[in-house]
Parts: C-alpha cells; sequence; structure tokens
C-alpha cells in the first residue's frame, strides 16, 4: 500500500529543494531535482539535482546514488524527463532500465525535442506516471527554462536595496551600501542563483561594482555580466575584468561598431534605430546565448525601464531599517507594497536577513 498524495507532495518538495540547489549552474540546461523513495516504507533512498554545466541529470544522479535499490520504487522528478536521441541515453531510458514502477513529475517539458515524450515512453514500457504534483512551485522554480522555452526570454529578476525611507545612496565610483553586511551576503546569493546579472552604464560609472558572487564556497558561480549603454572609456572597471572568458561579458549598446575591452563582446542588434536600446531585444539575444535567469542590478533607469515594458517577473526588495548617510534620491513614486501592486504584482514572501526586511514582489501571469 502507498503512503497517499501527502507523501507525494512531501518527496516533490525535497526534489524541489534539490532543484533549487542547481540555479544558476545549470545554464543552457534547467535545474531539475529528483527524489526516488519507497512508498511502502516512506524511506528516501536517493536524491539527485542537475550538475553543473547542467550533466547529468538530477534524474541520472538519483539512480547512479540508489543503485539496485532503485527497482521497483518511485521517483519524484520536477520536470519531465528528456527522451529526445543524443550523444547517450536519455533519462527516461535509463529510467526504464533501471525498473521503477512509478513516476510522479511535477511539470511537463515545454521544450518541443521532449514536450510528452518523455511521459510517453514510461508509459509505454508499463511504468506508472503522475502528473502535476506541487506543478505551480515547480513552474516558478523552472520559470526561467519555462520562458526561454515559450517567450524567447529569461526569467527577469529585480534586485534593490533601500533604506528606511525607500531611498538609494547616490555613487561617486565606489560602491555606497545602505544594507547590512547580512543583507550584502543574500544580494550575493541571488547572484550565485542567477545566469547573468544586468546593471546600465550609468551604474558602472557610479558604483564600479565588481558583479561577481564572492560568498565562500561560490566564488565559481559568477553569473555572466550584461552592461546596457555606451561605456566609452569606462573599460578600466571591475566588471570587465575576468580570466580566460569567464564569465562571459557582454555590452548591449544602441550603438553598433564600439571598441570594446579585450574579452567584452558586443551583444548584437539590440538597438531601435532611435539611439536607444530595445530591452526584448536584449532579452531575446541572452536566451539564444543559453541565459535562463537575469537579475537586474541597476540602477534606477534600468529598473524603471524593465517594469515599464512588462519584462519583470520578481522584484526582491531589501529595505534597511535606518536612514542611508550621504546624498540620497528616491526610487520609487510610492511605498513597495502600494508601487509593485500597482504593476500587477502581488507579494509574494516576507522575511528577515540580518537587520535588514526582505519583499518578494512576484507577476506569474506573463
Amino acid at each position: 500500500m502507498t503512503l497517499g498524495p501527502d507523501f507525494d507532495t512531501h518527496m516533490m518538495r525535497i526534489a524541489l529543494a534539490m532543484a533549487r540547489r542547481g540555479l544558476g549552474s545549470t545554464a543552457p540546461n534547467p535545474s531539475v531535482g529528483a527524489v526516488i523513495a519507497d512508498e511502502a516504507s516512506g524511506e528516501v533512498i536517493a536524491r539527485g539535482w542537475t550538475q553543473p554545466g547542467g550533466r547529468p541529470h538530477a534524474e541520472k544522479e538519483a539512480l547512479r546514488r540508489a543503485g539496485a535499490r532503485a527497482v521497483g520504487k518511485t521517483m519524484y522528478v520536477t520536470l519531465e524527463p528528456c527522451a529526445h536521441t543524443g550523444r547517450v541515453p536519455t533519462c527516461a531510458d535509463a529510467m526504464q532500465m533501471a525498473g521503477l514502477k512509478r513516476v510522479g513529475c511535477a511539470l511537463a517539458d515545454p521544450n518541443p525535442v521532449v514536450a510528452g515524450r518523455g511521459f510517453q515512453q514510461l508509459r509505454d514500457a508499463g511504468v506508472i506516471v503522475d502528473v502535476g504534483v506541487c506543478g505551480d512551485e515547480a513552474a516558478w522554480v523552472t520559470r526561467g527554462h519555462v520562458l526561454r522555452q515559450t517567450k524567447n526570454r529569461p526569467f527577469v529578476q529585480i534586485k534593490m536595496a533601500l533604506d528606511n525611507a525607500h531611498q538609494i545612496a547616490e555613487g561617486d565610483g565606489a560602491p555606497v551600501w545602505v544594507t547590512s553586511v547580512e543583507g550584502r551576503a543574500f544580494a550575493h546569493l541571488l547572484r550565485a542563483e542567477a545566469d547573468a546579472i544586468l546593471v546600465g552604464a550609468g551604474t558602472l560609472r557610479a558604483d564600479d561594482p565588481q558583479l561577481d558572487c564572492r560568498l565562500p564556497g561560490l566564488l565559481d558561480w559568477s553569473p555572466d555580466r550584461v552592461i546596457v549603454g555606451t561605456v566609452g572609456d569606462a573599460g578600466d572597471r571591475k566588471a570587465f575584468r575576468n580570466v580566460d572568458g569567464r564569465p562571459r561579458i557582454w555590452v548591449a549598446s544602441a550603438v553598433e561598431g564600439l571598441r570594446l575591452p579585450t574579452g567584452v563582446n558586443a551583444l548584437g542588434a539590440v538597438g531601435d534605430g532611435k539611439g536607444s536600446v530595445r530591452l526584448d531585444a536584449v532579452l531575446q539575444a541572452l536566451a539564444k546565448a543559453g541565459v535562463t535567469r537575469l537579475l537586474v542590478e541597476g540602477g534606477p533607469r534600468m529598473w524603471a525601464a524593465f517594469l515599464a515594458a512588462g519584462l519583470v517577473d520578481e522584484v526582491i526588495v531589501a529595505v534597511a531599517p535606518v536612514r542611508g548617510q550621504g546624498t540620497m534620491r528616491t526610487v520609487l513614486p510610492a511605498a513597495p507594497d502600494v508601487y509593485f501592486k500597482s504593476l500587477g504584482f502581488c507579494q509574494a514572501d516576507q522575511f528577515k536577513v540580518g537587520p535588514d526586511r526582505v519583499h518578494v514582489y512576484q507577476r506569474r501571469d506573463v
């Protein structure tokens, strides 16, 4: 006798936690989580998640850990297993050969080379397949992959750090922080979970950000870098420093034929013909380059432009409990809750990071 739908939900949430481990490290592949469990005893036999670079896939990782104990058991996986022919056996092949009895999957894969084939192959082999367990949660974790397949753009997340008057500090060539040390560490975690990070050329000059992840153990998880605008003589900025082309660095400018620093590439034809950059074209070019998750860090003009274009999926606002020091600038026309609600966002979460309060706003209707 199986343990029922509550057990399915519990196991899928473990799989979703596994999927979150890989965010920022698997592009252009989605980050997937998998759990192999014994429904009779409730035991978790093995867990797996998509490995850095996108392979091995989560299903094969879980099967490798389970070994012969996978026979007759159930796998919970956050995204439909791949079944298209490649250089190696597919995940659906491996799951079939492992002798699984049942597969619970959260979400069908919109990628046209998968799109139902994984489920059908398993069912044809006699494996019971149930789809939709924690589907909404999986759709959000996998949103970057889904949007890249269906809208030809990555998941877009904005990060703001404000003082208690909802202002930012004016930069003068170096970063000026209003949030705490813990809040800055949280910002670096967001960088680690992104495939690319974007700032405007004005922020590049005002703050000279490094745009990397400096958390212990995550130094290799720094995202690719995108600068929007004309960089001019800013070639000595920290964001342009890299080693052997990693992370990749692009400049998205309406001006073609710019002379760029060594190792920096033009993103492509993203101008609107009137001297401005088309943000939708920037996102399309990034999606083509394999980016599934984009973090927009600044500055205020970039935030406003992405929001006005309706291209933002999530906004994370960290609010310090104190007033900022020095020259401050108001960046929102109203309090965050009021402003983002007026744009169609809902408040999905709020929590404290050190002394700072973090507000998460999401739009799921795009």
